[in-house]
């Protein structure tokens, strides 16, 4: 597995850069900022972009500027974004944009080198990594419409667990259910959904993004008077 390494951060980016060389990830590259970041992504070919969000000059979205730029320029490169604000918008930003191959994972919740290293591997394969704290307080959140109706509370839980970036075995691991009985709620789930046999990591992908522009629009609605 290669990556890139974007941080204006010293000691986040080189603290960063070498526990993923510890983890037996290839570090091809650290930048302190997006400068140049698409000739060097054009160049190197790295599977994954890991990304700061905040960056010089203006310190707002320039990881999410970047990020797009690359995927624009180079299709294929997964971009996994690093923040230190739990920023819904941000993360609804990107997986609407591009929804495949994207992350969002925010730096306080990565106590476990592990994580953020499945996480890589996940992206590189295709699937979309939401932090399981933006995932939470999008749940939390009243809805007014919700197109997710139709799903039992069991196939809600699994569907919050597949925006986590989490395997059918991880859920099952989670929920205490069988292999087995994971994919039968993650299939249902797809045909609730309308999602057709367009293969497995792509409908994952579409479930997804269904389940966070929900919660996201949501989000923004006027409840209804009682």
């Amino acid at each position: 597995m290669r990556v890139i390494v974007v941080d204006d951060s010293l000691l986040a980016r080189e603290g960063l850069a070498r526990l993923l060389r510890e983890a037996g990830i290839d570090v091809l590259a650290e930048r302190t900022d997006a400068q140049g970041l698409v000739p060097l992504v054009e160049a190197e070919r790295p599977d994954v972009v890991v990304i700061d969000i905040k960056m010089p000059p203006t310190y707002t979205d320039e990881g999410l500027v970047a990020a797009a730029d690359v995927m624009e320029a180079v299709p294929g490169t997964a971009v996994l974004v690093l923040s230190q604000y739990l920023e819904t918008a941000y993360a609804m930003r990107l997986v609407e944009e591009f929804p495949e191959r994207t992350g969002y994972l925010l730096k306080d919740r990565l106590s476990d080198i592990m994580v953020l290293v499945d996480a890589i591997h996940r992206l590189a394969d295709g699937e979309t990594v939401i932090d399981p704290t933006i995932v939470n307080r999008l749940l939390s959140r009243r809805r007014r419409i919700d197109p997710l109706q139709s799903l039992t509370d069991r196939e809600r839980e699994v569907l919050a667990l597949l925006a986590e970036g989490l395997s059918n075995r991880a859920i099952g691991d989670r929920l205490f259910i069988t292999d087995r009985t994971v994919e039968t709620h993650v299939t249902s789930v797809f045909a609730k959904l309308g999602l057709g046999d367009d293969g497995a990591t792509h409908r994952r992908v579409l479930a997804v993004l269904t389940f966070l522009r929900n919660a996201e629009a949501s989000s923004t609605a006027v409840p209804t008077e009682p």
